[in-house]
């Protein structure tokens, strides 16, 4: 528990991801292109767009949310929870976490992004 909300480390979520639960992928759409978790049942929902998504979920679903690093996710999983939402979780450490830890990732070039922090990602040029 951190804050409040139930974290799990990458290495943890990746050993539920052979079960029925659901990965939720909160980032913005343009930076999704770049990297991805290679799990199945992944779904994108975007972090600034809550109020559109979140009556969709069902409540006896379990799900893992994840960003970049993992801090719009745990904010989702706040608001989730206050929601009345109890099989939640947020992935400690986002894609960064996923990794470093050597996860399985889903990675294309021809999407990378460049910036000197995570408020100024832009596309490369191509």
């Amino acid at each position: 528990m951190s804050g409040g909300i139930f974290c799990l480390s990458p290495s943890e979520a990746y050993e539920l991801s052979n079960t029925e639960i659901y990965f939720v992928d909160v980032r913005e759409p343009y930076l999704l292109g770049y990297k991805k978790i290679d799990v199945k049942n992944l779904i994108y929902l975007p972090a600034s767009k809550f109020d559109e998504w979140c009556s969709t979920l069902l409540y006896n679903n379990a799900y893992i949310f994840f960003d970049s690093v993992g801090l719009k996710s745990a904010e989702v999983v706040k608001k989730l929870k206050a929601k009345g939402y109890t099989n939640i979780a947020n992935m400690a450490g986002g894609i960064v976490a996923w990794e470093q830890e050597h996860l399985p990732l889903i990675i294309d070039n021809t999407e990378r992004l460049d910036g000197s922090c995570m408020c100024q990602l832009r596309p490369r040029l191509k």
